[in-house]
């Protein structure tokens, strides 16, 4: 007799791209990774009180729609200019809510907020909304919670929390 004890409460699967797929896909210039890493080394010299400007991560409680998010940079950008002798304002674009034990889960998780839990299309829309703010020339900070989602993201995050 053939008995089926493997994923025997599994209904779907769908495919999750590797890191490196979506990094070829959607890369970034010279222009994103300039400021990256100068927005970087800014943030370390904050730190360590090596510059006296406020270090200030701001922004929605996590993303879920990326139209409004790039409108919300845009503003952000004006307050970064305005303040850039006393400030240093690096966009919160957190994608995950893992203190949510009920409801949405976050756009990585869930992006169409259905629990559908395309979570491939979810990375990706990530990955071009990183892309979009820093084409805007704004630094983004995110939450990384465990280790396989921030090598999708990693190299356009300025900051990072571990959550």
């Amino acid at each position: 007799m053939n008995y089926s004890t493997d994923n025997t409460r599994i209904i779907d699967r769908q495919k999750v791209p590797a890191p490196y797929e979506l990094v070829n896909k959607h890369p970034i210039n010279d222009d994103i990774s300039k400021l990256v890493y100068g927005t970087r080394q800014e943030i370390s010299q904050i730190l360590h009180d090596k510059d006296d400007r406020l270090l200030v991560v701001v922004g929605p409680c996590s993303i879920h729609d990326p139209e409004s998010a790039i409108e919300y940079g845009k503003k952000l950008i004006e307050q970064n200019i305005k303040f850039k002798e006393e400030l240093l304002i690096v966009m919160r674009v957190y994608f995950e809510k893992p203190r949510t034990t009920v409801g949405w889960k976050g756009l990585i998780n869930d992006p169409d907020l259905n629990e559908s839990f395309k979570i491939g299309k979810g990375v990706e829309m990530a990955r071009k909304l990183l892309i979009d703010l820093a084409k805007l020339n704004l630094p983004a900070g995110t939450e990384f919670l465990d280790p396989i989602s921030p090598q999708y993201i990693t190299d356009i995050i300025s900051w990072g929390a571990i959550g």
